[in-house]
């Protein structure tokens, strides 16, 4: 096996405007030498990130981008991450902030908590941009932090995945809920539960998170063309001109066994980015060059799932593989009730399940997830692995807004380390089963299964785990429940595909490729 069986080259990616993969010496378009640790519940992951922040010192350099920013929101008791980033600017840090602009609250969007989030950054000596550089109706949906240390690289660390620094994320493996909440509908209650995941990278690959970051950065475009923005950031005396970034530092060193490869998506969009002038998919790119070789099992954990033409790769790979099982793991309802807003959410849930059942019949099998007190927990995780070999972990969800149309940030993953576990070898190639991918598997699995990690003997073989699902689903008052298939009468579908294909799973590729269907 060659990781450039899993990996896209440089070529793949298909963005010759950016200079993401041109940095590598070795022309390859991934770093070696990286150590991945997964980063599971916003209470984990912002434990780390309070840790990592508090210790930053005059000097250095924090990097963030965020879909959604909640300025109260709580890092620990005691901690709402503005004052800790506020902190950290009064102490000398630069820091340095891209948050999507939003749309208007009214429209349940989050404007206000972005534009609040900024100010207080700002105020303590820090930068932070409401970046609107979208097609219309889209959003930023990147969320990563960078933390650079000058001469002292080995405390470099970038962290990566789906989790916002805003309300509802800081929940744990108990599942009850942030006390900070987002409106959501009814049926999660008044703290929803909330199932998501980051993971902290170090190594070479924070060098490239940080070029991410500074693509964007550096981006010469305004920050926004909306007239009506730009006279209201002018009476408030909104920043819209990034300062000069320190020059980058030199890529940290290896410190682990992973190989990661960063995947991208931005839209079409005139003018385009100077990094992407015409948009860049290489998150489509590289989940349908990983999923064509899926032999034994395709393990996804998804907010969405939408689109029968994204999900196509996938029942591609379930025709060809007889062996082929997959196990997705998606919210048990949307997170929005309404009469107009509900079935939209449905209808490209309803197209891409019943493509995914017509190839592979019953190795496909879909849950949602409960605590125990019996309330759906949202799944909001943007998690792949493939194989036990291949495994993603970011801001992308499998649908065509996240592949085409919105900016994210994955990681996919390739680990040295082999597991010497039976079955060894699950994919075609004979590469075997690495140690990242699969314990990443089996760690989201203990958990839904409620047990502890160590004991998950039986799930190894992905043909255990799915019989162990499936068992654990027929058990009255488990965490894990069997999807229902929504049904949409024909009149509801009239109205309801249009909206789902026009404003809630749009296309942002250029003509040329939405005429062919091609990424």
């Amino acid at each position: 096996m060659e990781l450039s069986d899993w990996f896209l080259t440089p070529d793949e990616r298909g963005n010759p405007d950016t200079e993401l993969d041109r940095r590598h010496a070795d022309g390859l378009a991934w770093t070696s030498g990286n150590e991945v640790v997964p980063l599971p519940h916003g209470a984990t992951y912002f434990a780390e990130l309070l840790r990592t922040v508090r210790a930053m010192r005059d000097g250095d350099l924090l990097m963030f981008t965020d879909w959604r920013g909640d300025p109260d929101q709580l890092l620990a008791p005691g901690a709402p991450v503005s004052a800790v980033f506020a902190d950290a600017a009064r102490r000398g840090v630069l820091v340095k902030g891209l948050v999507w602009r939003s749309h208007l609250d009214r429209l349940s969007f989050s404007a206000g908590e972005n534009r609040h989030l900024g100010e207080q950054i700002e105020a303590a000596g820090g930068e932070c941009l409401l970046d609107m550089r979208v097609r219309p109706g889209g959003s930023h949906h990147q969320k990563f932090v960078v933390c650079r240390h000058p001469g002292q690289p080995e405390l470099d660390v970038a962290f990566v995945g789906g989790i916002d620094l805003c309300h509802s994320r800081r929940d744990d493996a108990e599942h009850r809920g942030d006390p900070q909440r987002q409106p959501m509908a009814k049926v999660y209650g008044s703290r929803p539960p909330w199932h998501d995941l980051q993971v902290a990278l170090h190594g070479p690959a924070v060098d490239d998170v940080e070029t991410v970051f500074r693509e964007r950065w550096q981006d010469p475009e305004p920050v926004t063309r909306n007239p009506v923005h730009r006279l209201a950031d002018l009476v408030r005396r909104e920043d819209e001109s990034p300062s000069r970034l320190p020059d980058q530092l030199p890529a940290p060193a290896a410190t682990g066994p992973a190989h990661v490869q960063l995947l991208r998506t931005y839209p079409y969009r005139r003018p385009g980015f100077a990094f992407a002038r015409q948009g860049e998919r290489s998150v489509a790119h590289g989940y349908l060059k990983a999923v064509s070789n899926a032999r034994s099992v395709i393990y996804l954990e998804d907010q969405y799932l939408w689109s029968e033409r994204v999900v196509d790769c996938f029942a591609a790979a379930l025709r060809a593989s007889p062996e082929l099982r997959l196990i997705a793991v998606i919210p048990l309802f949307p997170d929005q009730d309404g009469r107009f807003s509900l079935p939209p959410n449905l209808v490209g849930r309803v197209r891409a399940l019943t493509a995914l059942h017509a190839a592979g019949g019953d190795r496909v099998a879909v849950y949602g997830i409960q605590n125990a007190q019996q309330v759906p927990i949202y799944v909001h995780a943007k998690v792949c692995v493939i194989d036990d070999l291949w495994a993603c972990v970011g801001s992308d969800n499998v649908n065509r807004r996240s592949w085409t149309h919105d900016s994210e940030l994955a990681c996919a993953v390739i680990d040295d380390r082999r597991d010497a576990r039976a079955p060894a070898v699950l994919d075609r190639f004979g590469g075997g089963a690495r140690v990242f991918a699969r314990e990443l598997r089996l760690l989201l699995a203990a958990e839904h299964l409620g047990r502890p990690v160590d004991e998950v003997a039986d799930l190894v073989d992905p043909a255990g785990m799915f019989a162990a699902f499936a068992a654990a689903a027929d058990q009255p008052g488990a965490r894990l429940r069997r999807y229902p298939q929504p049904q949409l009468s024909r009149r509801t579908l009239l109205w309801a595909e249009p909206a789902y294909r026009l404003i809630y799973d749009p296309d942002g590729r250029p003509a040329r490729l939405r005429r062919t269907d091609q990424y």
